[in-house]
């Protein structure tokens, strides 16, 4: 079924309550709108009805459909990283991952090759969202909004670790997995029932219960008549994939024709054939259905004779595109889109988008370039709040765009009133690339090729026409070599981006071989040593310059959640020196040099055969006292 098809189940009868309520038509002064953001995990753009390319989705997701079709549909919507923790922390500050230096998942440690082999570095990262940033819950409270948040966090460098969500802003939080807890002992047993004892006892429609979605129904039924922003961050549909409904693996193995599984621990067909993928699918539709049906059956307090919905915005969207695969587990497939979760090609940033609430109109598809960047400014117009005056936004409100005839809405512009046509990803990690987006052609930034002597490491690809016709968002034909002004072009423009959000790139490694000739020319650490808290250390240059030198702090080193951050050194001649900050309890020399290979002092073991955390190999501030 196509995306027209599926919108085409608006009814008549939905547009004229939209079009004839009070708000709509001016009659009455609607309160303080209410805000629910659904942040979904791992969503992938091909997994959802009513975003059918090319071939029907296998999974059934009615209740996503119908909230399509009545409001917006996005087609070119992009998350702002390839994973999860980045995307979040973007979507909740408003500041993208490049500029924030919260580019991957954890983070907070000082840098180290992934394996000693390794030829690439991953720069230092932020293990947490900053407490000085104002996410959007801090920003609706002096308006008088009531705001929650249930379900996943993970903008810290665990999902335990501070900050939670009560420390920036957030009056109601709740983490509960729900329905995703795994199955005991393995996801083929353990199926949920309906005995009134069982915790996932099934529900009237045979899916089982899932407290994360109660929470969210808590906190719509306890501040009701009050203005309320809900951060509803959904567990589903990570990882581990599993279902606690028989009926619904059952289901899928039908209409997928595979057998049942007897083998708990794998699937290894390929496309989107995994059942219990499918029934995952379908259970998070239902929940979202759980959610919009409660507002839209339920009287608004400060509105009597009106639905919450008829005063509620809704976003719809996934945190990153669709993991394809782990180890041992063929989960789905973005295609047409090329790869998933953790990279940065279409299949990894595309997500779904819909959009629904007062004033927007209904059964409409935009094929606008938009971003989760711009969920916070949005919110903001929506809500009549200010903008944090120390904080920059790089997103834009869609506010005006979506409440406009879809048949003649206006130019999405940037902050400086220029069209958007332009986007950047910034992953210096695992893929490591870093992405720009101009109209209809993408170039991607191949950093393990782009920083050795003599390649380029660029890809360039066409993904729409001048008038905006599909030609390749397969990103199957890469066309640097047949038009290398324009990839030329594009890289200096994205190069002009990341120097302006001050991005980190990754390093060369000279402990791989494949790192380049180059490597043999890094320096050679002599000594350190500490004067209060001015700590110095000096170095042997062999022929390649230092031209920078950072330090590696922490002020919990040995602790549980032990995270690091960064501050430049001095450096004059061939000796760095910098100041502790106070508490710092550990640290790390990092030489840079101008072919940007790193020489960590002391040197940190290789992340996959770290033994002990960072501390263990550091400087100790306190042995240095003794």
């Amino acid at each position: 079924m196509s995306v027209a098809d599926h919108i085409q189940v608006a009814t008549f009868a939905i547009l004229l309550s939209y079009a004839g309520s009070p708000s709509a038509s001016g009659a009455e002064e609607a309160p303080r709108p209410n805000v629910v953001l659904i942040l979904v995990d791992d969503l992938g753009w091909q997994d959802v009805g009513c975003y059918d390319v090319d071939e029907p989705c296998p999974f059934e997701t009615p209740n996503i459909d119908r909230l399509a079709s009545r409001g917006t549909l996005f087609r070119q919507a992009y998350s702002p990283a390839p994973t999860c923790a980045p995307s979040r922390a973007a979507i909740l500050s408003g500041t993208h991952p490049a500029r924030a230096q919260k580019t991957h998942v954890v983070g907070g440690a000082p840098p180290a090759p992934h394996v000693a082999a390794s030829p690439l570095i991953s720069p230092w990262y932020s293990g947490r969202m900053p407490l000085s940033d104002v996410t959007i819950a801090e920003a609706l409270k002096p308006h008088g909004y009531t705001t929650g948040h249930v379900g996943k966090w993970h903008v810290a460098i665990n999902h335990n670790a501070f900050p939670q969500p009560a420390d920036q802003g957030f009056d109601f939080t709740r983490a509960d997995r729900g329905a995703t807890v795994p199955q005991r002992p393995h996801r083929l047993t353990d199926f949920a029932t309906a005995d009134e004892n069982d915790p996932y006892r099934l529900d009237e429609d045979g899916f089982p219960f899932d407290q994360n979605t109660e929470d969210a129904l808590t906190f719509l039924r306890t501040h009701k008549a009050e203005p309320f922003f809900l951060y509803h961050a959904t567990w589903l549909v990570h990882t581990p994939i599993h279902t606690r409904s028989e009926a619904l693996l059952r289901k899928y193995c039908e209409k997928m024709n595979v057998p049942f599984p007897t083998e708990p621990d794998e699937w290894l067909l390929e496309g989107q054939r995994n059942p219990y993928y499918g029934a995952m699918v379908e259970m998070l539709d239902h929940y979202v259905g759980e959610v919009i049906s409660y507002l839209d059956e339920t009287e608004d307090p400060r509105r009597p004779g009106h639905t919450l919905a008829e005063n509620t915005y809704v976003i719809f969207t996934s945190d990153n595109g669709g993991m394809e695969r782990v180890p041992g587990e063929e989960i789905t497939d973005n295609r047409p889109l090329d790869k998933g979760k953790i990279n940065a090609k279409e299949g990894g940033v595309r997500v779904p988008l819909i959009v629904r609430g007062p004033g927007i109109p209904a059964g409409a598809v935009s094929d606008a370039m938009v971003n989760g960047l711009d969920f916070y400014p949005t919110i903001l117009e929506w809500t009549s709040a200010e903008r944090p005056a120390s904080q920059r936004l790089d997103g834009v409100s869609l506010a005006p765009y979506l409440a406009a005839d879809p048949a003649d809405r206006p130019v999405i512009r940037e902050a400086d009133g220029v069209p958007r046509e332009t986007m950047v990803w910034h992953f210096p990690h695992s893929s490591m690339q870093s992405t720009i987006r101009i109209g209809g052609e993408k170039l991607i930034r191949n950093w393990n090729e782009a920083l050795l002597p003599g390649q380029e490491g660029l890809d360039l690809f066409e993904l729409y026409d001048e008038r905006g016709n599909r030609v390749d968002i397969e990103e199957a034909r890469d066309l640097a070599a047949e038009r290398p002004e324009l990839a030329a072009a594009m890289n200096a423009e994205l190069q002009r981006r990341l120097d302006e959000m001050n991005a980190s790139p990754p390093y060369l490694n000279p402990q791989a071989p494949r790192a380049g000739a180059n490597r043999k020319k890094v320096c050679r650490p002599l000594d350190h040593g500490r004067d209060g808290n001015v700590v110095w250390a000096t170095f042997e240059e062999r022929g390649a310059d230092v031209v920078q030198v950072d330090l590696l702090y922490t002020n919990n080193g040995g602790e549980r959640y032990e995270e690091w951050y960064r501050l430049p050194a001095r450096l004059d001649g061939e000796r760095a020196e910098a100041t502790l900050p106070d508490g710092t309890t550990h640290y790390v020399f990092n030489f840079i040099d101008e072919n940007r290979y790193l020489v960590s002092y002391p040197e940190m073991a290789p992340e996959r055969r770290r033994p002990a955390p960072p501390s263990a190999r550091a400087f100790a501030v306190a042995d240095e006292s003794r």
